[in-house]
C-alpha cells in the first residue's frame, strides 16, 4: 500500500485528535491484509513526535502455548490472543501518569512470535495508534475495546488486493505458494468475514483514494 500523505479528510481528523488535549487513542481495524500496519506507520511518519503505534498483534499467544491448546493451525483467530491483556494495556494507556513509561509488546514476523516490552509509550505522547483485527468484535472481552478508544477507523481494501497481499506475506515468511493459499482460505478468510461483519461500528471508513 502507498505510504503517501493522508487524504485531507483524514488529516483533519488526526489534527483534531492531536489538539483535543491529553491522551487520545485511535484504533485502526480491518481484515487481514487490509493494510492496517501500513496506515499506522504512515501516520507515525507524518507525525513522528506526536504518535506512537501499538499493534494488537503483540498479544498473540506464543506458538508453544497455541500448540498446547490445540490452536496452532488457527493462529490469528480471536481465541489465539491474550485479549484480556490487550484490554488491560488500553486501560493503562488511557490512565498513564506523567512519570510513567508503559511498555507494550510487539510482534516479530521473522520469529512469528510476540516480543514483550518492545515498545515504550511515553506519557507526553498525545496520540497512540492501536491497530489490529478485533477492535470491534462483539465477543467478551473484545467488546470492551471500542469504549477505550476515541475513534475507530475501518481500513477498507478490495478483497482481491487483500488476498494477494496475504499470500505474498505468507510466502515471504517461509510458506510454499500452495501452503500460503491454503492458509489464507482456511484461516485468514474466515477471520476476515467476522471482522467485516462489524464494519458498521467504526467511526470512519478509511480509503486511500478519498478526497
Amino acid at each position: 500500500m502507498n505510504t503517501q500523505r493522508l487524504p485531507r479528510v483524514y488529516q483533519a481528523r488526526i489534527d483534531a485528535l492531536l489538539h483535543a488535549g491529553g491522551r487520545r487513542l485511535l484504533g485502526l481495524v480491518g481484515a487481514p491484509g487490509a493494510g492496517k500496519s501500513t496506515l499506522a506507520n504512515a501516520l507515525a511518519q507524518q507525525w513522528p513526535a506526536q504518535i506512537q503505534v501499538v499493534p494488537m498483534d503483540g498479544f498473540h499467544l506464543a506458538n508453544a502455548t497455541l500448540a498446547q491448546l490445540g490452536r496452532r493451525q488457527r493462529k490469528g483467530a480471536p481465541d489465539t490472543f491474550d485479549a484480556d491483556g490487550f484490554v488491560a494495556l488500553l486501560k493503562r494507556l488511557r490512565a498513564q501518569s506523567t512519570d510513567e513509561v508503559v511498555y507494550a509488546p510487539n510482534f516479530e514476523r521473522t520469529l512469528e512470535e510476540p516480543v514483550a516490552g518492545a515498545i515504550a509509550v511515553h506519557a507526553d505522547t498525545p496520540l497512540v495508534v492501536v491497530e489490529g483485527n478485533y477492535l470491534l468484535l462483539g465477543e467478551h472481552p473484545w467488546n470492551q475495546v471500542q469504549a477505550l478508544l476515541d475513534e475507530v477507523w475501518f481500513v477498507d481494501t478490495a478483497q482481491n488486493t487483500r488476498i494477494n497481499r496475504l499470500v505474498q506475506r505468507h510466502q515471504q515468511f517461509g510458506r510454499s505458494a500452495q501452503a500460503a493459499a491454503d492458509w489464507v482460505r482456511d484461516t485468514d478468510e474466515p477471520n476476515a468475514r467476522r471482522i467485516e461483519a462489524e464494519k458498521s461500528k467504526a467511526d470512519v471508513l478509511f480509503r486511500w483514494d478519498a478526497a
